[in-house]
C-alpha cells in the first residue's frame, strides 16, 4: 500500500505570534497562530508544526497556551518544537494537546535524552529536528558534506548531519525533520542531494524542509525520498495554498490525501 505524502505548514511562533524571515533573520509578523492553524486545517493540511523561535521560559508558557488553543480548534496532528529539553517538557506539550514534539539542541547536548523521551512516550511522539547546512569550515570534516547547526543555522557543530540522523533513529526517534539551512526562506527548492543522502541512511519517515518556493518544488523532494514536505512563508503570505501543492504533486504522480 502506498502511504500518502503529507503536506505540513510550519508556524514559527515568537511571543504568541507567527513570524517568518530568511535564514531565521529579519523576522516579520505573519499572523495569529490559532487563526492560521484553523485556516490550514480547512485547506487540507495533513499536519501542523509549531516552532517556538525564542523558547525562553516565558515563551514556554506562551507556547503551551498557543498549543492548547490550537488543539481545541483543529483536528489534525500537531508537532511542537523549540526549547524542548527534558522529558517533563515533552509531557507538558503533550498534555497541552500536541501529538508530537520536535527536539534539536537538547539532543545535540545530550543524545541520550532522545532515548529517554521515546521510551517514556513512544517513538511516534518524538521527532529529531536536524538543521543541516553545507560544511563551510575547512578544518571540519563531515563525511556527507553537511553538518548539524544550532542557532538558526548560524553556528556549526562539526557533527555530520547524515550520521546524526542515523544516531537519532538508533536512539528511538520516530521521524526526522530535515531542515536545509542553506535553503531556508530562499524559495530556491528543496536540497535534493541532502534528502537522498538521509533517505539512504534511515528507515524512519523524513520530513523535507527549507527552500520551497513554487508548487513544482514539492514532488522532486518526494522523489528524492521525503515522506512529508514542509513549508512556511509561501503558505503564510498567500503565495500558494495547500490545495495547489497537492494538485501539483498529484499531476506528478505523487499520492496525497
Amino acid at each position: 500500500m502506498t502511504v500518502a505524502v503529507r503536506v505540513i505548514p510550519c508556524l514559527d511562533v515568537d511571543g504568541g505570534r507567527v513570524v517568518k524571515g530568511v535564514n531565521f533573520e529579519n523576522l516579520r509578523d505573519a499572523g495569529d497562530p490559532v487563526e492560521l492553524a484553523a485556516r490550514y486545517d480547512a485547506e487540507g493540511a495533513d499536519e501542523l508544526t509549531f516552532l517556538d523561535v525564542t523558547a525562553s521560559s516565558s515563551g514556554r508558557g506562551t507556547m503551551i497556551d498557543v498549543v492548547r488553543r490550537t488543539a481545541d480548534a483543529v483536528f489534525i496532528p500537531l508537532t511542537v518544537g523549540g526549547g524542548i529539553r527534558t522529558v517533563d517538557d515533552v509531557d507538558a506539550m503533550l498534555r497541552a494537546g500536541a501529538d508530537k514534539v520536535s527536539v534539536n539542541t537538547a539532543a545535540i547536548a545530550r543524545p541520550e535524552v532522545l532515548a529517554e523521551m521515546s521510551e517514556r512516550f513512544g517513538s511516534q511522539c518524538i521527532v529529531l529536528s536536524v538543521d543541516a547546512r553545507t560544511t563551510v569550515d575547512p578544518e571540519v570534516s563531515t563525511p556527507s558534506g553537511w553538518e548539524v547547526t544550532t542557532h538558526g543555522g548560524r553556528r556549526g557543530t562539526g557533527i555530520d548531519a547524515v550520521e546524526w540522523a542515523r544516531r537519532g533513529e538508533e536512539l528511538g526517534v520516530g521521524e526526522i525533520l530535515l531542515n536545509s539551512m542553506d535553503g531556508d526562506g530562499t524559495k530556491s527548492g528543496f536540497d535534493l542531494p541532502m534528502i537522498r543522502a538521509l533517505r539512504a541512511a534511515v528507515s524512519v519517515p523524513v520530513i523535507a524542509s527549507g527552500g520551497a518556493g513554487a508548487v513544482e518544488h514539492f514532488a522532486p523532494a518526494v522523489a528524492a525520498g521525503a515522506d512529508a514536505v514542509l513549508a512556511a512563508s509561501v503558505f503564510h503570505f498567500g503565495e500558494m495554498t495547500i490545495g495547489q501543492v497537492k494538485d501539483a504533486m498529484r499531476r506528478d504522480g505523487v499520492t496525497v490525501r
